[in-house]
C-alpha cells in the first residue's frame, strides 16, 4: 500500500448525490479495493497510476468544519472512499472529523463496510441526527471475499446489530445487487430485527471494471452469464424493472422502511432540477 499525506483546504465538498448536500471524504483511494467500485474514476483527477486499492492519500486539514454551513443540511461520509478503511485505525482522520460533528445540526449519514466503526460508538451516540449504513449484497462469504477486502459479512451483520443495540439508526444498503446472485429476501430475513431501513441499488457496470465483473461471472457463474450479457451488453433493463417491483411489494408487505436507488441517473437529474427552482 502506497501511503501519502496531503493537505486540503476544507473537508466539506458540495455533493452531487441525490440526497446529500455535502460529502466528506477523509481519504483518497480505498484499500477495500471493491472489484465493482465506481470510485476508481478518481484516478483521473488525482494523478495516481497505481491500481485502485493499492494507494491511499490521507487528508489533513487545519480548517475547522463550518457547522453554520451545514446547519439544516445533509452530510454524507463518505462517497468515494471508506472512511473506516483499515488505515483509519492508525491515522484517525474520521474520528477527528466526528469529534467536530457531534454538535452539528445536520443530517449525518456514514457509509462503511468495516467493523472498525464500532471503535467510535461513543461518538456516534452523541450525534443528533445520524444514520449508519453498511453495504451487504450477499450472505456468501466466498463471494464477498472475491469482491472486496472489507469486513466479512458476519462481521458487518454483527456491527449493525451492535449499533442498533446502542440506539443508532441502522441502514442495510443492499448494494450493488448482482443479478441472480443477490438474494434480497434472505438478507432481509437475516437482519430485519436490527435494521431501521433498507436501501437498494443495482449493479452498474461501466469503465474499466465492466469486463472484469463480466469475466468473473463467466468463470464462476456460467449459468448466469447469458443473462448478464443481456443486461450489460444489450442494455436490457427489464430485469431491473421486474426486480424493483418485487422489492417494493415485498418490503411494503413486510412493513419495512426502504428506498430504491435503482434509477440513480434520474434521481441526480431530479436533484439538479430542484436546485434550479
Amino acid at each position: 500500500m502506497k501511503i501519502n499525506h496531503i493537505t486540503v483546504n476544507d473537508y466539506l465538498t458540495k455533493s452531487k448525490l441525490p440526497e446529500s448536500d455535502y460529502v466528506i471524504n477523509p481519504y483518497v483511494g480505498c484499500p477495500h479495493a471493491c472489484a465493482y467500485c465506481y470510485a476508481c474514476f478518481m484516478k483521473r483527477f488525482t494523478n495516481h497510476n497505481e491500481d485502485w486499492g493499492s494507494f491511499l492519500d490521507v487528508k489533513e486539514c487545519e480548517k475547522p468544519i463550518s457547522l453554520s454551513r451545514i446547519k439544516g443540511k445533509s452530510v454524507f461520509l463518505s462517497s468515494v472512499t471508506d472512511c473506516y478503511n483499515p488505515y483509519e485505525e492508525e491515522f484517525r482522520i474520521t474520528r477527528k472529523i466526528l469529534e467536530q460533528l457531534i454538535n452539528a445540526d445536520c443530517q449525518l449519514t456514514i457509509s462503511t463496510k468495516s467493523k472498525l466503526i464500532l471503535r467510535d460508538t461513543y461518538l456516534l451516540k452523541q450525534c443528533k441526527n445520524l444514520k449508519v449504513d453498511m453495504s451487504i449484497n450477499t450472505l456468501d462469504e466466498k463471494f464477498q471475499s472475491d469482491m472486496d477486502n472489507a469486513s466479512s459479512i458476519s462481521d458487518r451483520l454483527k456491527t449493525l446489530k451492535s449499533l442498533h443495540e446502542n440506539g443508532i439508526y441502522t441502514v442495510l444498503f443492499m448494494s450493488p445487487i448482482f443479478p441472480y446472485i443477490t438474494d434480497f429476501k434472505a438478507i432481509i430475513e437475516k437482519s430485519k430485527s436490527f435494521i431501521n431501513e433498507y436501501w437498494f441499488e443495482n449493479l452498474n457496470l461501466r469503465s474499466s471494471y465492466k469486463y472484469t465483473i463480466l469475466n468473473y461471472i463467466k468463470r464462476n457463474y456460467p449459468e448466469y452469464y447469458p443473462y448478464y450479457k443481456q443486461i450489460y451488453i444489450k442494455n436490457d433493463s427489464s430485469y431491473w424493472q421486474k426486480l424493483a417491483l418485487e422489492i417494493n411489494e415485498y418490503c411494503e408487505g413486510q412493513g419495512l422502511n426502504f428506498k430504491n436507488y435503482f434509477y440513480h441517473d434520474k434521481l441526480v437529474a431530479d436533484k439538479k432540477q430542484r436546485n434550479k427552482v
